[in-house]
């Protein structure tokens, strides 16, 4: 079995799917154990995979779906180096997520439910990162927001989660719209929806220039709805509301970074157009910086992490704009098994103490140290601690804003967003673990072995996985050099390297000045701050500007839109044609009676009218 077997990835967890619907109900218990049966499936596959890629190389494998005038709708996989990393972080991650929600989701009444939407979610992101077509992909694309819809939205019954699951599937709708648009640009150009097709085309300028920038200028935006990019990013925080493991599956490895996944699958069409990348580069510098604030901001546990999932997300689309792909797929590697673990551990924190704000929180070092020591790798490794995995990964990104194609100002900024990375994170940690114990958590405690081991194994792989960044011989130049298949290896800036290093340092020792030594008053620097900081609370007010268009625009033309639709369309166009028909019929009535004395009464009265019109003229 080689590289052909890879469909079998997400086959295996869709056919769980559908068996779990089949027997949840009537066999709850069968569920969870299917469905994480069929993700190591799934995993396995990959493993099998990635070694015969090893050996013979990669390729795509295209089976004809159906045809229409002509046009063959393919059902096609895609195996190389970007395929491939996703589809073992995406499977991974999944596995370690469904043993967790074994405990977590222990009693849920509706836990069959659970496991058929997440083997649902796995097939479709694992068919979205295989599609080797934009038809395909864009059914992958659709079938995650669908999933992630059922998931954030698992507790219905609570209107927050509603709410969010509907925020999210709207917010993310808008941006897959303009996807749609630009994949249908690019078809109507090239008469294919074959991926490598139309990059060749593109490359040989067959497409007009205002077209094809336009369709990825298009593309993108669908990319920056499900990636969770400035001013789309609303969603993400809210969809805190569905089951922790949820957000970790959602945050780490899966639907926010399918916009990073699309936009580096189609980073040799983005080649062609620069203005396009300089929008993915300035959208995702502003990204990560604001997302930076409003998560220096939050006192939820699980939305600071939101927020520092969303201002990752734009270092990743830095990473694209700036001309480095394989250093956006490095620092996603990096940040899928740390906020994997970070969410984890999240999780057992509210489970052991009941608690999610911060602010009461504090000292549970000592109740739960494992949780402790594992979360604080994940989130050091983010912020940027040396030798953590996220330390390279981000070194990575500011040397490619530094010596790609951006200017300086980008760098400077992008220093600014990893302070404020630091800030949160500093903050975050001491609040949390560091400190004194409140009387509120002290039966705070460790979770069971499910919730834990994956907790750990996430953490040290966030812990270990920097050194894939160097060169390991000739045949590997380091993990940026392999998955974007370049010579050019891993190298390092020391001025670059050493401000990031004084950063981390700074922030660190600043956070425990104001939270540990309290020489620093936290409130004192929100007075000072003022304005600033009331705005960066309210998120920028970034609902609140959403809410007003709602409730001022979309709302009144939807009102006006209905009423034009039955006043108009309904009662007019289709109602009038039979009213009309109907009112006609009536006084024809009276005139085609069937009796002869009518007729000739009718007779009579035109013979006198014509006679007096004869007369008088």
């Amino acid at each position: 079995m080689g590289t052909d077997a890879v469909f079998l990835a997400p086959a295996i967890p869709a056919i769980a799917f559908a068996l779990i619907l089949l027997t949840g109900r009537r066999v709850p218990g069968i569920a969870p154990y299917l469905s994480i049966a069929a993700i190591l499936a799934s995993f396995a596959v990959w493993v099998v995979v990635f070694m015969a890629f090893l050996d013979d190389g990669g390729g795509t494998r295209t089976v004809e779906w159906f045809s229409v005038g002509g046009f063959e709708f393919t059902w096609g996989t895609t195996v190389d180096e970007i395929s491939l990393v996703m589809l073992g972080v995406v499977s991974f991650v999944a596995i370690g997520i469904q043993i967790y929600s074994l405990e977590y989701l222990r009693g849920e009444p509706r836990l069959w439910w659970y496991f058929a939407v997440q083997s649902l979610f796995a097939a479709a992101m694992m068919t979205l990162v295989l599609a080797d077509n934009l038809l395909l992909l864009y059914l992958g694309w659709e079938l995650v927001g669908l999933g992630s819809y059922l998931l954030i939205g698992f507790w219905w019954e609570r209107r927050s989660a509603a709410e969010a699951a509907k925020k999210a599937f709207v917010t993310t709708r808008i941006g897959d719209v303009a996807l749609l648009i630009g994949f249908v640009l690019l078809f109507r150009a090239t008469g294919t929806f074959d991926i490598s097709t139309i990059t060749d085309l593109a490359r040989a300028e067959v497409i007009d220039e205002t077209q094809l920038k336009w369709a990825m200028i298009l593309i993108f935006g669908g990319a920056a709805g499900k990636s969770a990019q400035v001013p789309l990013h609303v969603w993400l925080p809210d969809a805190m509301e569905g089951p922790t493991p949820v957000s970790a599956l959602i945050h780490a490895a899966t639907m926010v970074v399918a916009g990073v996944y699309l936009v580096v699958r189609l980073f040799p069409i983005y080649e062609l157009v620069p203005d396009a990348l300089d929008l993915i580069a300035v959208i995702g510098l502003l990204t990560a910086l604001l997302a930076g604030v409003m998560a220096l901001a939050m006192t939820d546990l699980k939305r600071i992490l939101a927020y520092s999932t969303v201002s990752h997300l734009g270092f990743m689309m830095l990473a694209v704009g700036a001309g480095a792909p394989g250093v956006a797929m490095f620092h996603l590697l990096a940040h899928a098994f740390a906020k994997a673990g970070l969410f984890l551990g999240a999780g057992s924190v509210s489970h052991g103490t009941g608690q999610t704000d911060i602010r009461e929180m504090g000292g549970l070092w000592r109740k739960m140290p494992f949780t402790a020591v594992t979360f604080w790798i994940g989130a050091l490794s983010l912020a940027g601690l040396p030798l953590l995995s996220g330390f390279f990964s981000k070194d990575e990104i500011l040397l490619a804003v530094h010596g790609g194609r951006l200017n300086d100002g980008f760098l400077v900024v992008a220093f600014i967003a990893v302070g404020f990375s630091v800030l949160y994170t500093g903050r975050m940690l001491y609040r949390v673990f560091l400190g004194r114990l409140l009387p509120v958590n002290e039966n705070a405690h460790e979770p069971g072995i499910r919730m834990w081991a994956p907790v750990g194994v996430f953490a040290a792989l966030a812990a270990i996985l920097g050194p894939l960044a160097f060169e390991w011989g000739h045949d590997y130049m380091g993990f940026v050099s392999w998955v974007t298949d370049s010579e050019e290896g891993f190298h390092i800036n020391t001025a670059i390297t050493g401000s990031s290093v004084v950063i981390v340092a700074a922030g660190l020792y600043l956070t425990w000045l104001i939270y540990m030594q309290r020489r620093v008053s936290a409130s004192a620097v929100r007075r000072r701050l003022g304005v600033l900081a009331t705005v960066a609370e309210h998120k920028f007010y970034f609902d609140e500007v959403y809410q007003w268009v709602i409730n001022q625009a979309v709302l009144p033309l939807a009102r006006l839109t209905a009423f034009i639709d039955r006043a108009w369309v309904n009662d007019i166009g289709v109602d009038g044609p039979g009213r009309t028909t109907r009112w006609s019929g009536g006084v024809l009535r009276y005139l085609q009676t069937g009796m002869v004395y009518n007729y000739a009464l009718g007779m009579v009265i035109g013979a006198v009218v014509l006679a007096v019109i004869w007369w008088s003229v």
